[in-house]
Formats: C-alpha cells, structure tokens, sequence
C-alpha cells in the first residue's frame, strides 16, 4: 500500500556430503511432502513432538523499490534480516506471505521473480513451508519517476536473465510481471511452497485456495482449515468479489458442513468490516489488542458479500489481513475477530518497528493464540483468539461503569450509587 489509500539427525557420513544450510532445505522438503486429504486439499500437519502448530505472516515487505539506487538494495537487506530475526527467535512450522511481497510498480522491467526469490530465501533456506497470497502492489503497473527525463536518463537496470531474449533498452522490456508469473515462478522454484492459483474463473483468480492442518498422527484428521483469498489491487480492483465469495460459500459447505472444524483466513486488503471493529482512539483499547493504531483503515472499494459468509459460519475464527502498516490491532467483530499482521519489511512507507504476528495453533482442545514478535526479539499482544469475543454492548457498560466509578463520588454526584447498581444489573459475570 502507498501513503494514500489508492495508492498506496545424523551420522557423519550424512554430514559429509551436506552442509548445514543443505540439511534445513532437504529436511523442510521431507517434512512438507504434499498430502492431501480427501478433498484432494494440500494438508499440514501439527508438530509432532510440540502437539501445535505455528505460523509467522510476514505483511508488507516490499522488495524491489528504487533497484537503481543506493537506498533500495539496503532496505531488501534489511527486510531478510528482519525475517531472518523473527525465524530465529519463533521457529515456526510454516509461514504465510499476506501481500505487498514486492513493489512493482517500482520495478521497470519484468524481473519481479527475482525479489521474490529474496523475498521468500529466509524462508527458504531453514526448509520452512510457505503459502502466500496477492497484494495490490505485487502487480502493479510500473510508474515512471519523473528524473528519467532529465539530462540523467535512465539508470542502469538489473535484467533478469530469463528475459535476455527479449527486445529492449540493454535486453530489458519495460513490462511487469504479473500475478500468473510470480505464482508459476513460485511453483516451480520452490518445492516447500503450499501456494496454489485458484481456480480460472474466479476474478481476481489467482491465489484463492485452503490448506488444512491435521492432527500430527492422522493426515485425515482436520484440526483447522486456513483460507488464503486474492483481494486485488493492482491489474485487479481492489475487492474480494461475490465470484469469490460464493466460491468460498460452496467449499467450505463441502469441507466443513457441520462447522466442527476452525477456520482462519487470509488476505491482504482490509474488508470494510475493519473499519467498523477499528478502534475509536489512536491507541488500541479492549476488548482490542495491539500496540499500534497509527492510520486509518483503507479497505476494499466494496464489499460483495465476503463478510456474510464469514459471519454466518460459527467456525469462523479469525481473519488476518496487511495493507495498513500503521495498525497491528485485533479487535472483535460479529463474534469472530479482525486482525491485522504487522510491517515486517522495510520496503514501503512508515518507520514503525518491524515485526511479524504469530499464531499457535493446538488441539484437543482447540485454540488459537497470537502475538506480535518483533525484530529486536521483543514479544507483545498475545492474545487468545480461540475464545469468542466479548460484545461491544458489555464493553461499553464497562467503561460506563468505569467512569462512574471514578467520577461518582457521592457528596459530588448523588445518583452514583444509583448507576452503579443499574451498570452492574446489564453486565453479566461472562463480559467481564
């Protein structure tokens, strides 16, 4: 997003023919072997020796900006070791990309695959399973900056070399790469990528799919289902359509009739339902949580019936979105909860410090946890999204009684008793 919001183990004879770095890759490749479950759905299954499943999202990293300059290079850098901080301190089983990967329309040529590739390398490298879904500056129409018609000219530009073949200033096209590209890049570069495209008459159409979590002895056991939806921008609008909707409504009847199973999801541009669940205030009051509210929520252009599928499956537990870099609340909405990630990498606009949200996942009984993991190690925001959220009708009976607690002294305000007692009769012992 851009400032404004439309823009914006072993025996050493193992050891003695890998490295290190060889052994994470080969043993990320074992430990995600692609089954699938009866639905013919990609499936994941729950650590083994923890019982839990966790997951870091990395939102918003950006990569690719101003290639032909000093300060675009440093902040990629950066990005990986802002990555590389977080997997060191989480350890997680399995990471979600939620959007904004890259900055096309920042980058001139039709070499996006090649920032993806460092983009995703932290990843990569410690043998961890991805899956990610489309922001609306991952495709995005290149803009040119106004410099390059001075007398300066256009700077030299990193070609990719699978585009040597193309016709161009120094065997580069001025073209970006689309949605259809990177994910047929992914795919066939990356065998510890759960990404897939979605089906081909859904528009946007790209990176709609689920992915279950199954229990750590039965594959065909679910324990929850991740929903990874496209929400357009850049050669799309900006909207989760009622094509995708509807796509939605339908197989999550198929695969979860009787709701026994959670269900999460993920994509990049906040609903309109955020900005009725954001807070009110520019920090982050319960019953939501976070550290940040820094700007204002920019959403979809509309709203084409996502968030009446959603609210009408009570396994619905939470959604998790980017966009915004300034929020990383959670906050309540139609008894499921709206949360945001957290900018991890440098690339786009603010200075807010970097981080990723976690969520932990286990069974028997089911919960789903999360907090915020910051690049310097810190943790903050846990919260227990597992647990239905409490009603803005109780949270507000709260505050009232809350204020009359502290203002209603009884020589000044007579009737505080009085409210008191009412305040208390509409809260139930559960809102608090």
């Amino acid at each position: 997003m851009g400032l404004l919001c439309n823009q914006r183990k072993k025996s050493s004879f193992f050891f003695l023919f890998f490295k290190p770095p060889q052994i994470f890759v080969l043993l990320g490749v074992l430990l995600s072997i692609h089954f699938h479950s009866t639905f013919g759905l990609k499936v994941l299954q729950l650590n083994k020796t923890k019982s839990s499943f966790k997951i870091a999202i990395f939102a918003d990293l950006h990569f690719g900006e101003n290639s032909w300059s000093n300060w675009g290079p440093k902040q990629d850098v950066n990005s990986v070791k802002s990555m590389s901080s977080i997997l060191h301190h989480e350890n997680p089983d399995f990471v979600v990309y939620l959007g904004d990967v890259v900055t096309a329309n920042n980058i001139p040529i039709a070499n996006a695959s090649l920032y993806w590739d460092q983009a995703t390398s932290p990843t990569r490298d410690r043998g961890i399973p991805w899956a990610s879904v489309f922001g609306n500056h991952d495709d995005a129409h290149f803009v040119w900056p106004k410099e390059w018609f001075s007398k300066q000219g256009i700077p030299p530009l990193r070609c990719s070399p699978s585009n040597s073949t193309l016709i161009g200033d120094g065997n580069c096209s001025f073209m970006g790469t689309t949605r259809l590209d990177l994910m047929n890049y992914e795919l066939g570069n990356g065998t510890l990528s759960f990404s897939q495209h979605g089906p081909k008459n859904l528009w946007p159409s790209v990176s709609n799919y689920v992915l279950q979590i199954s229990s750590s002895e039965n594959p065909e056991s679910p324990v929850a289902f991740m929903y990874f939806l496209d929400s357009g921008g850049g050669s799309y609008p900006e909207v989760i359509s009622s094509a995708q909707a509807q796509w939605l409504k339908g197989i999550s009847n198929e695969i979860n009739p009787d709701f026994r199973v959670p269900e999460i999801f993920f994509w990049h541009i906040p609903s309109k339902a955020y900005q009725k669940a954001a807070p009110w205030l520019f920090f982050v009051p319960q019953p939501c949580v976070g550290s940040i509210n820094k700007e204002r929520v920019c959403t979809q252009e509309s709203e084409a019936g996502i968030m009446k599928v959603l609210q009408d499956r009570p396994s619905v537990q939470a959604v998790f979105v980017g966009h915004d870099h300034g929020n990383d609340w959670c906050c309540p909405y139609k008894k499921l909860w709206l949360c945001y990630a957290r900018h991890t990498g440098y690339g786009g606009y603010g200075n807010w410090a970097r981080g990723a949200r976690i969520l932990e996942i286990a069974d028997q009984p089911f919960t789903l946890k999360s907090w915020i993991r910051m690049e310097d190690g810190f943790v903050h925001s846990h919260i227990l999204l597992s647990s239905r959220p409490v009603s803005s009708s109780s949270i507000f009976l709260v505050l009232v009684l809350v204020l009359v607690l502290f203002f209603g002294i009884k020589s000044f305000y007579p009737a505080s008793a009085h409210l008191i007692s009412k305040a208390k009769a509409f809260i139930s012992p559960t809102a608090l």
